[in-house]
């Protein structure tokens, strides 16, 4: 079966729906940003302090290259990943990719408690969303499918890729 993958901003419900819809499908989730942490023996804000954000993008580039090439997992990316063309097309070569997407008064309200964003670690976070956010947008719209989740629930959203993928006959 070919993999799931999980795209979209910080934030918009990548991990808590791919880790539902990946029990729902019998499948294996495997979360990017966790893998990167586990090779990396830290944080990804202690990978950002230490090293910056293109070593960050790196790790993850290396991350994609290594579960694109599996089949039958439900892929949560980080919210970057779709800034490399090369991610993205390792990506959909053995996947169907989804992104999630939310306004960013809903990504602030889900990201505010959490001090370990680092691209959010600003003066005004909101501000910050909005720019990134209309920055990535065209990058996530390559996206095979989009999914609003702003004021869903988590079975909604699954209930909602699942029928988007039936209707792909996938």
């Amino acid at each position: 079966m070919k993999n799931i993958v999980l795209v979209g901003f910080m934030g918009t419900g990548k991990t808590t729906v791919g880790r539902a819809l990946a029990e729902r499908l019998g499948m294996e989730f495997v979360e990017l940003d966790a893998e990167v942490e586990e090779r990396e023996g830290m944080s990804i804000k202690e990978i950002f302090e230490r090293y910056g954000e293109p070593y960050f993008r790196d790790l993850e580039t290396e991350a994609v290259k290594m579960f694109s090439e599996k089949e039958g997992l439900v892929i949560s990316t980080g919210g970057g990943v779709v800034l490399r063309k090369e991610n993205m097309d390792a990506l959909r070569k053995k996947g169907i990719i989804i992104c999630l997407w939310a306004d960013p008064e809903t990504i602030l309200k889900r990201t505010s408690k959490n001090s370990d964003r680092p691209l959010l670690n600003v003066p005004d976070p909101l501000s910050r969303i909005k720019e990134l956010l209309s920055y990535r947008r065209p990058f996530y719209e390559q996206a095979d499918i989009m999914i609003t989740n702003d004021s869903k629930d988590i079975d909604e959203v699954v209930k909602e890729i699942m029928d988007k993928l039936k209707e792909k006959g996938l």
